[in-house]
Parts: C-alpha cells; structure tokens; sequence
C-alpha cells in the first residue's frame, strides 16, 4: 500500500513537473520568441498590415471596407461617391436582421454559397449592374465582373484596374478635380501580378481613397491660399 502511495505522488509530481515546463515553454517562451521574430522581421505584417494617414491608422491593406455618406429610409446604405467603391460584399450569414453579410462585417468572412443559376444571385447581380451602369454613366457591357459580384472572402480589400477607372470621371466630379489626373492616380497604384504570373492586375481601394483625399485636400487648400 505504501508502494502504491509513493508510485502515485512520484506520477503525480512528475506529470506536474512536465505541465509546468511544458506551460513556461510553449506559453511563455515560444509566444515571446515568435513575436519577437515577426515583429523585428515583419512589423507590417505583425500588426495587421496597417494602413496609416497623417498619423492615424484607417484600416488595413487585406481588408475591405465601404465609404457610405448614411443610409436611406430603408436603412440601406447610400454610398459615398466622392470616394472609389469597393466591390459587393456578401457571406454565409450575418448578425443583421436580413441574414446576408452587404457590410463587409468582419465577424463573417465566406461566399454565400449561391450558384449561378440562382434566381436571387441573379436579380443582386442585375440590380447591381444596373445601379453601377446608371451611377457612373457607361451601358451594361462596360460594368466588369467585381462590380457587381463578391468575393470568396466577402472581404476583398481590391477591385480590377477597368473597374477603378470606371469609376474615375464620377469620383473626379464630385472632387472637383481633373478626371486626367484621378484617372492618372488609378495608374498609379494599380498593381501588377504578384511575381509576374499569379493573380490579375488590381487597385487597393484604401490606399486609392486615401491618395485621393491628399489630392482633394491638397487643392482646397491651394484654392484658399
């Protein structure tokens, strides 16, 4: 009986002993090594890609996000046309009422599953086209795909280069500015495939917006000097 007593509190320190090394280790230690790996290697990426204006983060570079000027009296958002639009956003669920993520909500992530023959993807995608079309003045062959369709993600912080500069002229007039030189900034930070093969040309619509805003305020400013 003593043997049984002596064999169990040898297991049970031992099995103690290991729990405690094993918490030190893979707890404290292993999280502090690779932090500090990530952060002295890969700040950006460590931190969440931020994305900063004048000092103060505004989002990140692998998440969308809508520019809206309120919503109707629906409760439907109204877009904000002084600034580039992102494409459509919707997922597998949502916290709101209707069930479908259109908010670029980031506690939902995913496609919503619909195929293409889907009457209610059908009439989204039309409706859309349409809104697009009549917006930023072009017929219904000229609206690409990203416009009026959602990502697998629902999340998609991008849009195509052809669907930047479609929204070029329209974003231009409501900043009074140049429609040459928005179209010249969509140039400019479209960026290619990555390593020259994989992917398709696209347009970060943050940081777009946000060289748009320097620009917009860059002339109001001159204006009043």
């Amino acid at each position: 009986m003593n043997n049984s007593v002596r064999n169990t509190a040898r297991l049970l320190g031992a099995g103690l002993r290991a729990l405690l090394v094993l918490t030190v280790v893979c707890g404290v230690i292993y999280p502090l090594v690779v932090t500090g790996v990530a952060q002295a290697a890969f700040p950006d990426r460590a931190n969440g890609s931020e994305v900063r204006s004048h000092g103060k983060a505004v989002g990140s570079s692998l998440l969308g996000q809508r520019y809206d000027q309120g919503t109707d009296k629906h409760g439907n958002p109204i877009p904000d046309l002084r600034f580039f639009q992102p494409r459509p956003s919707a997922g597998l669920g949502s916290n709101r009422a209707n069930g479908v993520n259109t908010q670029y909500d980031l506690q939902v992530s995913g496609a919503s599953n619909l195929g293409a023959t889907n009457t209610d993807l059908i009439k989204a995608v039309e409706e859309r086209k349409k809104w697009v079309a009549e917006t930023y003045g072009v017929p219904d062959s000229k609206v690409p795909a990203d416009a009026v369709t959602s990502s697998g993600s629902g999340l998609d912080p991008d849009i195509s280069p052809a669907y930047a500069q479609l929204q070029a002229d329209r974003v231009a007039k409501e900043n009074h500015l140049p429609a040459t030189t928005v179209h010249r900034l969509v140039t400019r930070h479209t960026a290619g495939r990555t390593l020259g093969f994989l992917g398709e040309p696209r347009v970060n619509v943050l940081e777009l917006n946000i060289a748009l805003r320097d620009l917009a305020r860059g002339r109001e400013e001159g204006e009043k000097g």
